[in-house]
């Protein structure tokens, strides 16, 4: 297991419980690949530097998690497939 952390940003205009279903959503994804959130901590709306599909402003979430690293790849694919998001970057934290 390998040691991550992914920025996500969620589309302004869901309602507050959509969000917080896709917050849930995204644990899930991670411990349904094997991994474990250790933290979620979410920055709430802030401004974009640039305009995204027409928003200029998101609901920025961080995540620090866990997971195999054969199931990376597996995560990011589903991630792409999600319209809900319109950005998101997973970066590992541990070396090697």
């Amino acid at each position: 297991m390998r040691s991550y952390e992914i920025v996500y940003i969620i589309r302004p205009d869901l309602d507050e419980e959509r969000r917080k279903q896709k917050v849930e959503w995204m644990k899930q994804l991670v411990e349904n690949n094997g991994g474990q959130v250790q933290n979620v901590d979410e920055w709430g709306m802030r401004v974009m530097a640039y305009e995204i599909d027409d928003f200029r402003e998101g609901y920025y979430v961080l995540m620090n998690f866990t997971l195999p690293p054969d199931k990376v790849n597996a995560v990011e694919e589903r991630l792409r497939m999600d319209d809900e998001l319109l950005r998101y970057q997973i970066v590992r934290l541990d070396g090697g």
